[in-house]
């Protein structure tokens, strides 16, 4: 199918839109957005007076979204849980179970299991998804990360893959073997980041300092696992942001879960939440997976939602993405790949205003995931034409009937049915 030249009257989020944009009765008027060469080369209020050429698109209103940005999966556990048998319930019953089917793990089956990920993400519009791979032995490295490394490359071009080395904590108490352990990791490539995983089951100060301070040494941006849990004492993103302050980090760090927060008194979690606004931190929350995992017993409802202050976090310009996570894995039974899933679950959990015109740019932010996070605000223009046109959504109930979608890569369709935006 030949690329349009032309989209017009689509329907842009508020976020994307630059400061000045025209409304009518308080609404932002349509777009149009000119392609050439498989890029964004202008974006521009839509007029009625402008004779349409053959080769546009009609978007009569349709909502338009950038590429996703998928920001927190893990590959290399998708799709294992129809092999398994009863999974305790709660993030330790799933971590027991996917320690025993690691038995079952071969180079082939990962590779399987990840591209079928990979092909899901593709399909839903992703254009940039990042993976981590569980790591628990100091002196070998896992059978998946080698996969996701060569997975990188397959996809290159179509899925940005980027990779987290999943470490328990504790493998860092030592600076010898910290530095390690980073060194492995830059070894990688430049799409590897140093991860861990840091709990109060496995609490240890002095070695999240080694971990954050080996990934200094390293040029590393580092992505956490913290305080999944809904204990009140966990203290990892606190203490995260006060170290990060001490050594000074220059890179990136990402904070996924932080369910913590949302168990501790008002007065402690805000004033972490504060520490976090003035260090280099984005916040990953992933309401799927937690609210499945957190508040888990057998034959009780669950009191608790298990999400983090997402709202808390935005106030204080502390820059948020909502993720997937798992996916049909003993993690979470549910799943697509679709980060849009992960907005739908958090407008409901966490009483979201405005998913589209202002959520949504918690699934298209790959700036966050940077070393500087973009400074001004987000555009269109000059970007890679990697659009998702929700065919059937509206602005009011989105993202319910987004299901059905077009998706573009560098202006041509590669999923979906566009016939309905031609000929005008």
């Amino acid at each position: 199918m030949k690329a349009p030249a032309l989209l017009d009257n689509a329907r842009l989020p508020r976020w994307l839109l630059p400061a000045g944009w025209p409304e009518r009765d308080g609404v932002p008027v349509l777009a149009r957005l000119v392609l050439e060469a498989g890029r964004v080369q202008s974006v521009r209020p839509a007029s009625d007076g402008e004779e349409p050429d053959p080769a546009d698109w009609d978007l009569a209103g349709t909502l338009v979204l950038p590429g996703f940005v998928d920001a927190h999966t893990h590959l290399d556990k998708a799709f294992t849980l129809p092999r398994m048998k009863q999974v305790q319930p709660g993030l330790l019953g799933a971590i027991d179970a996917m320690l025993a089917d690691r038995v079952h793990w071969s180079a082939s089956d990962v590779h399987e299991r990840a591209t079928r990920g990979l092909q899901w993400a593709w399909e839903c519009g992703t254009t940039h998804l990042r993976t981590h791979v569980d790591w628990w032995e100091p002196d070998t490295v896992p059978l998946a990360w080698p996969v996701m490394a060569e997975l990188a490359q397959e996809w290159a071009g179509r899925v940005r893959l980027e990779q987290v080395s999943l470490i328990k904590l504790l493998l860092f108490e030592d600076a010898a073997q910290a530095l390690r352990l980073a060194r492995q990791v830059k070894a990688t490539g430049p799409h590897a980041l140093l991860g861990g995983f840091v709990h109060s089951t496995n609490w240890s100060g002095n070695a999240l300092r080694n971990l954050l301070v080996a990934a200094q040494a390293c040029d590393l941006d580092v992505d956490l696992h913290v305080d999944e849990e809904l204990n009140s004492a966990a203290v990892g993103l606190q203490t995260t942001a006060r170290i990060l302050r001490e050594i000074g980090f220059e890179g990136r760090v990402v904070c996924g879960h932080v369910c913590a927060l949302a168990a501790q008194p008002e007065a402690q979690a805000l004033a972490t939440l504060d520490a976090v606004a003035r260090a280099p931190i984005t916040i990953v929350s992933l309401p799927a997976t937690n609210l499945l995992l957190q508040d888990a017993v057998t034959g009780r409802t669950p009191r608790m939602r298990g999400i983090t202050l997402v709202k808390e976090a935005r106030e204080r310009g502390i820059p948020l993405l909502f993720a997937s996570d798992n996916v049909q894995d003993p993690f979470c039974r549910l799943g697509s790949f679709d980060p849009v899933e992960a907005l739908g679950t958090a407008a409901l959990v966490a009483q979201l205003d405005a998913p589209f015109d202002d959520g949504s740019q918690a699934l298209c932010r790959g700036d966050w995931l940077q070393r500087a996070p973009a400074t001004t605000a987000p555009t269109l223009v000059g970007a890679r034409a990697d659009l998702v046109l929700f065919t059937q959504a509206d602005r009011h109930g989105w993202p319910s009937r987004s299901a059905t979608r077009v998706v573009l890569r560098e202006g041509r369709v590669t999923h979906g049915d566009a016939a309905p935006f031609f000929p005008r």
